[in-house]
């Protein structure tokens, strides 16, 4: 079969798509009943926003570029002021102590996954005209911060992996990112050591036995279900980790549940997976002659990469857990939404470089 770029990325993200629902099913269904008394609730709600996603994802896939750059600095600069507005007692949902959150009636937006889509679309237009390092290096700052006092450190790294990765990609000079880089470390290190929680989640990830029914609880009850799955899995609704022993288990921790019920081998089809839409992704960046378009491809695989190796990485322990939701997978509206918009763009930069 002879498929061209867009179309395999179109088909990779439909099979992450139907699997994201399946899991999503399958790991909510303890939470849903006891929370609703409908064990199919969250997973109906994935339906729903992954067919508003399919449709975003469709619409963006056609949207002439001059569209998409026009719409950027809008985006970009909305997104802004929603992240300051999710600070505002009153107007940001708290939830567990995060105000991350924008509530409009039955729905929630998080500006956070706005912002991933304004720095795309407004930095690939700034970029691929200058890359002066110091509006650049404020525009991040300003970012992380906002974002960090929310706090959401998962996003917030992610935003810069997307930043840093396009200024790369459009020829700013390593030796400015060098400089930057060595100022991002000593802030990340002492906003760590400012927050309890954020060093408690640092102790847990170098000793993941030293609290094993408090800040250790989460990532060994990942590792029991990993463990559990062994080569082949548990089987398709099988798991026992499920019901309620992992945390977040239909969004940040899904794949422990979807490796408990698949095993060691189907984990590894669902990394092949995740790995083919990257490699199409940069394909696609490659095969792109626009600079502007090869720059938002740029950043579109950045954004879907950084948050896949966050979320798989946290699970494995290669990383302390971050709060990130994976890829077309994990439960949730807005990351969802968003991260199949970022797709039908890559689709259609691709569908123009035939």
């Amino acid at each position: 079969m002879n498929m061209r770029s867009h179309q395999l990325l179109f088909f990779l993200v439909l099979v992450l798509l139907g699997l994201g629902v399946l899991f999503v099913f399958d790991a909510s269904v303890a939470e849903a009943y006891q929370q609703f008394g409908d064990k199919f609730y969250f997973a109906r709600q994935q339906l729903v926003w992954a067919g508003i996603g399919l449709i975003a994802m469709l619409i963006s896939s056609y949207a002439p570029l001059k569209w998409l750059r026009f719409l950027g600095m809008f985006v970009f600069f909305t997104a802004l002021a929603m992240l300051i507005m999710v600070l505002i007692p009153g107007i940001g949902a708290k939830v567990q102590g995060a105000r991350r959150w924008l509530i409009f009636g039955p729905f929630r937006l998080q500006p956070a996954e706005l912002m991933k889509m304004g720095m795309v679309l407004y930095f690939s237009s700034w970029l691929s005209t200058h890359q002066r390092l110091a509006p650049f290096a404020f525009l991040m700052t300003l970012i992380f911060g906002l974002i960090m006092v929310q706090p959401d450190l998962g996003s917030a790294l992610v935003i810069v992996a997307i930043g840093v990765g396009m200024f790369i990609a459009a020829g700013g000079k390593w030796i400015h990112l060098g400089m930057m880089g060595v100022v991002g470390m000593i802030g990340i290190v002492l906003l760590i050591f400012a927050s309890p929680y954020r060093m408690n989640r640092v102790k847990t990830f170098l000793d993941q036995e030293g609290d094993p029914l408090g800040a250790s609880y989460h990532i060994r009850q990942i590792t029991i279900a990993l463990g559990s799955g062994g080569w082949f899995g548990q089987g398709i609704g099988q798991s026992r980790q499920k019901y309620q022993y992992i945390p977040e288990a239909s969004t940040d921790s899904i794949f422990a549940i979807a490796a408990e019920e698949i095993g060691f081998l189907g984990s590894c089809v669902m990394l092949i997976l995740f790995l083919s839409v990257l490699l199409v992704g940069f394909r696609i960046c490659q095969c792109t002659h626009d600079r502007y378009a090869r720059l938002v491809a740029v950043g579109c695989v950045i954004w879907i990469g950084s948050q896949t190796f966050l979320n798989l990485g946290s699970i494995v322990s290669l990383v302390p857990l971050t709060g990130v939701p994976l890829p077309y997978v994990s439960y949730g509206g807005s990351s969802l939404l968003s991260i199949l918009a970022a797709s039908g763009i890559l689709m259609g930069i691709g569908r123009r470089s035939l």
